[in-house]
């Protein structure tokens, strides 16, 4: 076992597991509830109080196990059973992007401690981190495949899209997928998307978004180099990405703090509970009320779907 308190040794020997050192405002079990709101997610899976996964590591695939442990996050390779260091590189790095580790939110929690309004969510909620979907390709597939629809059919979509064309591992009689490569989506054709209950403009917008990404006419790394609104005008000049699929998408993968998904109905709903509003806020409102979080805002967002449930 190594325990990860910075980078690890590429030169350290294989192993089964590491630990990576958790945040001090930090909830598993808050995340595990995010992770776990009985809709039907097909590309990892809540075993007891832990949640395995497969992932890609470049040509080849590791389902992993990951649990709390004594304020650490415990890394358990499974198939393979032992990873090197540089693999163990490449998984550290994605659970620490998923939640969101690296980012301090004590500056987040004294903003909401100072309003009568929102001062419960950091109570009821602490510890809970913005999870995200690292893989760029996968979030702006999984937004198009979202798009005005609710989200138990969605996930319905996302399994059958996964099931057809994912990479999967048998582990202990149980067959673990990962979302599908854009060369995967790509062997798909428009009458078998729309097999799935997929609407043809939906499968057309999913193909058009795995084209680019195998041409490599868009990456995570090239929209990294961007400021917000120059990624913001990327994502919007692909067919099929409106403003909402654009935010949620810089929101969720590329962790941008000032994206706001306008128009979702849970931040709308989620809003007029907690202000006790006749009606929906507009977008105005919306503007206005999120003005003190700024470098916040898409924290804030996350903790008003919490405050759904």
């Amino acid at each position: 076992m190594v325990l990860f308190c910075g980078k690890i040794n590429p030169m350290q020997k294989d192993t089964s597991s590491i630990q990576l050192s958790a945040p001090e405002i930090f909830s598993f079990s808050e995340c595990l509830w995010y992770l776990d709101r009985n809709y039907d997610e097909s590309t990892y899976q809540l075993e007891g109080n832990g949640i395995v996964k497969l992932l890609q590591l470049n040509n080849s695939s590791v389902l992993i196990r990951i649990s709390s442990e004594n304020k650490h996050l415990q890394v358990e390779a499974l198939q393979p059973a032992v990873l090197s260091a540089m693999e163990w590189q490449t998984v550290q790095a994605y659970v620490a992007e998923w939640f969101d580790l690296a980012r301090n939110i004590a500056p987040f929690y004294g903003l909401l401690q100072k309003s009568p309004d929102y001062a419960f969510l950091a109570r009821q909620y602490r510890g809970l981190r913005l999870m995200g979907i690292p893989d760029l390709f996968e979030c702006l597939c999984w937004s198009i495949i979202g798009q005005q629809i609710n989200l138990s059919f969605a996930y319905r979509l996302k399994r059958r899209l996964v099931e057809a064309c994912g990479s999967g591992i048998s582990w202990n009689g149980t067959v673990y997928y990962a979302f599908p490569a854009p060369a995967q989506l790509l062997q798909l054709s428009m009458e078998k998307l729309q097999s799935f209950q997929l609407s043809r403009s939906k499968a057309a917008y999913l193909l058009e978004v795995s084209r680019l990404f195998d041409a490599g006419e868009i990456s995570k790394t090239a929209l990294a180099g961007l400021e917000p609104e120059q990624m913001f005008k990327r994502l919007t000049a692909i067919r099929g990405v409106g403003e909402w699929t654009a935010n949620y998408t810089l929101m969720k993968s590329m962790k941008v703090q000032s994206s706001v998904p306008y128009g979702d109905a849970g931040l709308q709903n989620a809003w007029k509970k907690i202000h006790n509003l006749a009606a929906k806020p507009s977008r105005e409102e919306l503007v206005k009320g999120l003005e003190p979080y700024r470098g916040w805002e898409a924290y804030l967002v996350f903790y008003l779907w919490r405050s759904l449930s």
